[in-house]
């Protein structure tokens, strides 16, 4: 990966800051993800976001922190956070915006034991595709304390697919609608391709049983979005 994301936050906290990453899809045009909000305050969260702090207790990892806004936020409320990403960037933006933990590795990578994980915006993209979900349920499953808990969010973006009279344009020989290339670009440059997976929650819960975890529908968003605990 060049680190465009990374590079992007880095603009953005050093001052720097010119443009917007471009974000888009194999079923989906350019769209703009502007870069105030990755450093947005907890009042500026969607109510997803915001519910799924209000949740988290004890021990917290902070799967794909980002610019480490829910890590602070946590933090500032004396929760123990741990951050990781494996972006560069985004490590040394939340470092130097005071996240006290945080560690440059991949999930799968990670191996301490926490009370509360939280995979946000939406953070099953992070199994990058279908055929993958149980190896991440299992390995979250394998990082929670007694009575912990996983907090996620995703989107079942059927919508996407349906055309003008309500019908459904869903290539049946695909493995799972949610399943997507994802592209990002930022001042001219392309990051490499990459899978972004967005489960809806019944395949989501199905996921769970097969691996032992019990999954609750939390909170529905505003747009085909929510968020799920899962224990």
């Amino acid at each position: 990966m060049k680190d465009l994301f990374g590079k992007a936050l880095l603009d953005y906290y050093n001052g720097n800051y010119s443009e917007d990453i471009i974000t888009s899809t194999n079923i989906s045009d350019d769209d703009e993800l502007p870069l105030p909000y990755l450093f947005r305050t907890y009042n500026d969260m969607p109510k997803i976001e915001q519910k799924a702090l209000q949740l988290a207790k004890g021990s917290v990892l902070d799967v794909g922190c980002g610019a480490g806004s829910h890590s602070l936020y946590l933090q500032n409320k004396g929760l123990a956070v741990t951050a990781i990403d494996i972006s560069q960037g985004a490590f040394e933006v939340s470092q130097k915006r005071g996240v006290k933990q945080i560690k440059q590795i991949h999930l799968l990578d990670e191996t301490e034991h926490f009370d509360t994980i939280l995979l946000l915006m939406n953070g099953t993209g992070i199994f990058q595709e279908i055929n993958q979900v149980s190896a991440y349920l299992n390995h979250l499953k394998s990082l929670l304390k007694p009575n912990g808990q996983i907090l996620i969010d995703s989107s079942d973006i059927k919508y996407m697919y349906e055309d003008d009279d309500g019908g459904l344009w869903i290539d049946t020989n695909a493995s799972y609608y949610g399943e997507l290339d994802y592209y990002l670009s930022y001042k001219g440059e392309e990051e490499i391709p990459m899978k972004w997976l967005y489960l809806d929650f019944k395949t989501l819960q199905i996921a769970c049983d097969s691996v032992g975890l019990k999954c609750k529908k939390i909170l529905d968003g505003e747009h085909f979005d929510y968020l799920a605990k899962l224990y």
